[in-house]
């Protein structure tokens, strides 16, 4: 072979190993790119496609109490807003532990959410054991609303104070029964007994409607419980309102004294509702669920019916519940211990 015939057979070679180089470089590049891009739309598209079926709110109360009602509220906008289906699970029982497992659970992917009251940072202080940790197993969403405690009779009762109220108890030694919905109104009540020396049995129920009921039946002679739940009985005559247990008189129930000013001093305890996800849930969607939420409290019509309810709207960040969540178990702790207080 001349060597004219050789460089040309050397030169066609080499262009054919350098086009199939070019090719795979390109085909390489291309594929980086689309990985590139579905990595970086993730978080995105995580957001922007939630939600896509419907979403379940597990409530560890009975139908018609307080944190029922506020889920429901805050579910039937999020359904208008969203287009999708938001289903309240009822789950009472065991200070709301039923419920709270369920979610701690889930899978983390913000179509099972919680609402719960503040028996949340309450229950570690009560238990030796629970099935979750209240701070490790969610991520907080946002405390939804803050409501009065309210201390409620019988009509019957021949207590129109605080001060009837106790020198009743005192005359008639473990003869009256209480009723609780959950343990945060446990412990209410027998912070109470501390403070007074009075002597009342417990009974418990799972939620705050049963253990309303039990008082307007004569079962029960008295209950503190959430406003949101006694507010209509009060206003219909049905209950008695002695106190509220708020440093200030409740908007809602005006004319109702506070404990300093029936002569319980130093008696502050006031509840809340909250919205949860399991931990682990993509930030992305905490985020809008947040965003969501501070609009729907924000609303006035739902903002009246809250207020009416004897809820305030309060719509925190994540982090404020949180950290606020953290010093509440801590107190809570350090009081049960000292008053020797654990679950019945």
């Amino acid at each position: 072979m001349k060597d004219g015939a050789v460089r040309g057979l050397l030169v066609t070679s080499m262009s054919l190993f350098v086009h199939r180089i070019a090719r795979g470089l390109m085909r390489l590049m291309l594929c980086l790119a689309a990985v590139a891009a579905v990595l970086g739309a993730g978080p995105v598209s995580a957001q922007g496609d939630y939600p896509a079926k419907p979403i379940r709110f597990v409530v560890g109360f009975p139908p018609g109490g307080g944190n029922d009602i506020i889920a429901r509220l805050l579910g039937s906008k999020l359904q208008e807003i969203w287009g999708q289906a938001v289903v309240i699970d009822n789950r009472p029982g065991a200070n709301s532990i039923i419920a709270t497992e369920i979610v701690a659970k889930a899978p983390p992917d913000g179509y099972t959410l919680l609402v719960n009251a503040s028996g949340m940072v309450i229950n570690p202080s009560m238990y030796a054991t629970l099935p979750y940790d209240a701070l490790r197993d969610f991520e907080p969403v946002t405390m939804l609303v803050s409501f009065a405690f309210v201390l409620v009779v019988n009509p019957s009762l021949p207590a129109h104070s605080m001060t009837e109220l106790v020198q009743y108890a005192k005359s008639q030694p473990g003869k009256l029964n209480y009723s609780s919905a959950a343990a945060a109104f446990q412990l209410a009540v027998e912070l109470l007994k501390i403070q007074t020396g009075i002597s009342l049995n417990h009974v418990p129920y799972k939620g705050s409607v049963p253990a309303i009921s039990a008082v307007l039946a004569n079962e029960t002679q008295l209950t503190i419980v959430d406003a949101t739940s006694a507010v209509p009985q009060i206003r219909a005559g049905k209950l008695r309102a002695l106190a509220v247990a708020l440093p200030r008189r409740s908007a809602s129930l005006p004319e109702v004294p506070t404990m300093a000013e029936a002569g319980v001093p130093d008696f502050e305890i006031s509840g809340w509702a909250g919205l949860f996800a399991p931990a682990g849930t993509p930030r992305p969607v905490v985020v809008r669920l947040h965003q969501q939420a501070v609009r729907i409290l924000q609303m006035p019509d739902i903002r009246e019916k809250l207020l009416n309810l004897g809820a305030e709207p309060v719509a925190n960040s994540p982090e404020e519940f949180a950290a606020q969540m953290k010093a509440q178990i801590a107190k809570w702790i350090s009081v049960a211990r000292t008053a020797n207080i654990k679950a019945q």
